[in-house]
């Protein structure tokens, strides 16, 4: 091979993390390498991680193969020691062109692979900019990295760090920049990004940021929240949902559970009602506002009741977009320590929890058909909604926004008929 092939694995922010670290990996001058941006979140995402890494080096048997993400930051030692990495690369040192530049050459050991520094030493997120986000016609900016809390079933903190923000200048600069590129709609990305600004000048908020966003910017026809802790949710962010056509009327909440007790255990700082009030309100505020949640199902001590307040909690909120994760304990965190379920069990419930997230869904479905909805075309012939819904859009040019009005479902995404941009 020849270039540099970066594979993602993750949020959102590591898809635009990757593109950063393509940009200085090339102004480094590195050439026939392959760099995976690893995730933590579960020991799942690892396992695939270490597969990626064995399938690149049978592909590739002549590129450096370069670790680097949340994984690589907390299990620095596992990827050091397969014989298919080169070098290994922490969530700090993966930003920077002079990583690339100091790369150790083949065959040496497995300490010397290592490029990992103590992530909580890091104090500032420095802006990175870029002008495009390959394969994607969404544009993603990073405005706040890490996390101040401790979760107890959470690595990410160890990961990624303590909460630290991008200043608002930046964030408007490299929105103008994305903006001026073509992107119609910009998501904002953050580890815990309704925390932004608690550590700049002022503490302007989430809310604030979005609002000055698209203010000083009128080329963002659309902006999107990639994913928020609705207990921290600002007046200002309220105010967007109530009267800012282009701020879309989707949110994705970091819920995990819907037992107060688990919620206390998680050591979350929201309660059952507190997640139900917020929606509520927000529906209030713009009836079309759809949600996605993710949710945990077979978290330490659990029972079936427990269980069940969950599925009812996600029934309750109508949630349109539900991801279910099988709780993997993961070594570090305190819920690892806890009393553990069953595993079977723990897969049986994520099953059963997913199976009311699809029931959801098909009823989300239902509900959009008849609406007339303007649509972003993506590049694999599906668009979507304000609302995040999907939508079959083959045909149509990539990166642009179309009105339609939407005459069924297949069960999975939307079916539409395109109509005058006057209606």
């Amino acid at each position: 091979m020849s270039g540099i092939e970066v594979i993602t694995f993750g949020c959102r922010l590591n898809t635009y993390e990757s593109e950063v670290m393509k940009a200085q990996a090339e102004k480094a001058g590195l050439n026939n390498a392959v760099v995976v941006n690893t995730c933590a979140v579960t020991g799942e995402a690892v396992r695939q991680a270490r597969q990626a890494i064995r399938r690149a080096r049978r592909d590739n048997p002549h590129a450096r193969i370069i670790v680097t993400g949340c994984a690589a930051q907390t299990e620095k030692q596992t990827f050091a020691a397969m014989p298919e990495v080169d070098a290994v690369l922490g969530n700090e040192e993966k930003l920077s062109s002079a990583s690339y530049r100091s790369l150790p050459d083949f065959g040496v050991s497995a300490q010397e692979k290592l490029r990992v520094n103590d992530i909580m030493s890091v104090k500032a997120t420095a802006p990175q900019m870029v002008r495009h986000i390959d394969g994607h016609v969404r544009a993603f900016i990073q405005v706040q990295n890490g996390c101040d809390h401790r979760c107890t079933f959470c690595i990410i903190p160890y990961g990624r760090g303590n909460s630290r923000s991008v200043p608002m200048g930046a964030v408007v600069d490299q929105a103008r920049r994305l903006a001026d590129s073509g992107y119609r709609e910009i998501v904002l990305t953050g580890v815990d990004a309704t925390s932004y600004g608690g550590d700049l000048p002022g503490a302007p908020t989430l809310g604030v940021l979005a609002k000055t966003l698209l203010k000083q910017i009128p080329d963002i026809r659309r902006l999107r929240l990639s994913s928020i802790d609705s207990i921290e949710a600002d007046a200002h962010l309220m105010d967007l949902i109530a009267d800012e056509p282009r701020f879309m009327p989707h949110l994705h909440l970091s819920l995990q559970h819907g037992d107060d007790m688990i919620l206390k255990r998680m050591k979350r700082r929201h309660l059952r009602a507190d997640a139900l009030r917020f929606i509520a309100e927000a529906r209030r505020l713009r009836p079309e506002m759809s949600f996605g949640a993710d949710m945990i199902a077979g978290f330490p001590t659990e029972t079936e009741e427990m269980f069940g307040n969950a599925a009812r909690l996600a029934e309750e909120a109508g949630i349109a977009h539900l991801h279910v994760f099988p709780y993997s304990p993961r070594p570090g965190t305190p819920a690892a320590r806890m009393p553990q379920l069953d595993r079977s069990l723990v897969k049986d419930r994520a099953a059963r929890l997913r199976a009311t997230g699809h029931r959801l869904h098909q009823s989300h479905l239902d509900g959009m058909v008849g609406t007339r909805q303007w649509l972003l075309v993506e590049n694999n012939g599906l668009a979507h909604t304000e609302n995040f819904t999907l939508v079959a859009a083959a045909g149509l040019r990539p990166g642009e926004l179309v009105p339609a009005t939407i005459t069924g479902h297949n069960g999975k995404h939307l079916d539409m008929q395109l109509t005058a941009a006057a209606a």
